[in-house]
This record gives structure tokens, C-alpha cells and sequence, in this order.
């Protein structure tokens, strides 16, 4: 029994003198090389980083929008990434032609499984390339608006006036009857009076109200005239432009200053039981109603 201990002990210590002869030759024989491999990966990641932020920096300086100035620093990124990465793979002796084959029959499995995000990616390249907006435009799709704060390969990003994030899909965007108004928004704001109410003093004092607010008179100046016709009145309409970011707040203040200002006049709007619907023109098929 004690020498079947011994025995054992010395299989043992045999076992780890040969892997630790194996382990010590693989290092003496592979060690530089794989030290060598390591810190030239190390060192082009390094470099490829930078080139890409210099390219981006670069971009900028040339007044290029900050959207495609990313996109060109990533690119500039990634392919210097795979390069330094098959530099390395051929360091350790790996040859890429069969890795190579390998990635395309993976991406051509891969574009069946993910045709969505695919989408996302070719419609936010376009979006990049093309240029319909940038960050800082405001842009209404899909009956949303807000200020774009970033533009990605997947997705739009979005802020509206409470700050909040609204996240669009480039495939949402691509292809829809897109708004941009730069950095503002118009407010179209119906007003309607009692037909014995005189319209154009309703409209000096409504041009009036707006001009108390000097943040309108910037770009294009506030619109105020008789819009429409109803029944048993006049609508009046108000067109102005405001800041994307103050929308409601602004629109809320005008408002008010509007509606105060055509009651100090003695102008009040019609009430809900007098409104009527506006009336449609005639077609060439239809004859004038005949009067009784």
C-alpha cells in the first residue's frame, strides 16, 4: 500500500516536471512572438482610435456637419481596427482566408435573421450621407417633433420641449413626409368672431397682442388675417414662429395675451351653439340652391 503511494507521487511529480517542460519550451519558442502580437494589438488600437478622432476634429474644421463627421472618424476607425486585427491574426501564423469565407456565409445567414435592424442601418447610412437634417434641426415625422441631439446608424434621437428622448427608427424616417424648420416651430392659431364684430379691428388687436412678444419677431414676422368663413361669423388666423424648445410655453403665454386683449375690446368669440361648419365650394355639377 505504501509503495502504491509512492508510485503515485512520483507519476505526479513526472506529470508536472513534463507540462512544466512543455509550458517553459511553448514560451522560450512562442513567448516574443505572442508579447510582439499583443503589444502591436495594443498599440494600433491606440492608433486607431486616434486617427479616428482626428479625422472627426478634422471633419469639423472643414465645417462639416457633427453627423457626418462621427461617421467618417468611425469608419476611419473600424478599418484601421481590422487591419491591425489581421496584422495580428498573421503574427500569430493565423492565415484569414478561411476566417474570411467563414464571416461571408455568417453575414449572408445573418442578413436573413436581422433584416429589420439591417434596415435601420442602411436608412440611417442614408440619412447620414444625405443630409435631410442635423443635429440641432427641428424636425416633425410620424407626427412627432422634436430637436434632433443625435443621428446613429440605427436610430434618431430626439429632444423634446420637457427634455424628454424620443428614439426613432432610421426605417421609421426614411421614406415619410419629413418637416424641418431648423430651430423653429410655426403655431397656426383660428379665431372666430360674431359676423357683427368688426374683423379688421379684431385683427390689429390680435397683431398687437403678438407684438408684445419680442421672441416672435424673429425670422419670419407673426401672419394675422381673415382665414376662413362660417356661418354667422369670421375666423380669424394667426400664423407665427416660435422656438422649438418653448412651443407650448410660448403658445400658451400668447394665447392668453390674445384672448385678454380682444376682451378689453369688447370682442368676444362665437359660442359653441352659433359655430357652424365652414362651407364647402360649389363643383361645377352641382346647381345653386334655388331660394324659396
Amino acid at each position: 500500500m505504501e509503495k502504491t503511494i509512492e508510485e503515485n507521487i512520483e507519476q505526479n511529480v513526472e506529470l508536472l516536471t513534463s507540462l512544466a517542460d512543455t509550458v517553459i519550451d511553448f514560451v522560450v519558442q512562442y513567448g516574443f512572438q505572442i508579447l510582439g502580437a499583443l503589444i502591436v494589438l495594443v498599440i494600433g488600437l491606440k492608433i486607431a482610435g486616434w486617427l479616428g478622432g482626428k479625422a472627426e476634429r478634422m471633419a469639423l474644421a472643414k465645417d462639416v456637419d457633427i453627423t457626418l463627421s462621427k461617421f467618417l472618424g468611425n469608419v476611419v476607425k473600424v478599418l484601421l481596427v481590422v487591419m491591425v486585427i489581421i496584422i495580428t491574426l498573421g503574427n500569430f501564423g493565423i492565415t484569414i482566408a478561411p476566417l474570411i469565407a467563414l464571416a461571408g456565409a455568417s453575414a449572408f445567414g445573418a442578413t436573413v435573421a436581422i433584416q429589420g435592424p439591417l434596415s435601420n442601418y442602411g436608412a440611417g447610412l442614408a440619412i447620414i450621407l444625405g443630409r435631410p437634417f442635423v443635429v440641432g434641426n427641428t424636425i416633425t415625422v410620424r407626427n412627432v417633433s422634436g430637436v434632433v441631439d443625435e443621428v446613429a446608424l440605427a436610430a434618431t434621437t430626439l429632444v423634446g420641449e420637457d427634455g424628454e428622448r424620443i428614439t426613432i427608427p432610421n426605417k421609421q424616417i426614411v421614406g415619410e413626409i419629413l418637416v424641418n424648420s431648423e430651430a423653429r416651430r410655426v403655431i397656426e392659431t383660428r379665431l372666430c368672431i360674431a359676423e357683427d364684430k368688426d374683423p379688421t379691428r379684431a385683427i390689429e388687436i390680435v397683431r398687437k397682442a403678438l407684438d408684445e412678444f419680442p421672441e416672435l419677431s424673429e425670422g419670419a414676422p407673426p401672419q394675422v388675417g381673415v382665414h376662413d368663413f362660417t356661418y354667422g361669423g369670421v375666423i380669424i388666423g394667426a400664423r407665427y414662429w416660435v422656438p422649438s424648445m418653448k412651443y407650448f410655453n410660448t403658445r400658451y403665454r400668447v394665447n392668453e395675451a390674445v384672448l385678454r386683449a380682444l376682451d378689453d375690446a369688447g370682442i368676444t368669440l362665437m359660442k359653441v351653439g352659433n359655430l357652424a361648419m365652414t362651407v364647402p365650394p360649389l363643383t361645377a355639377d352641382e346647381p345653386e340652391p334655388e331660394e324659396s
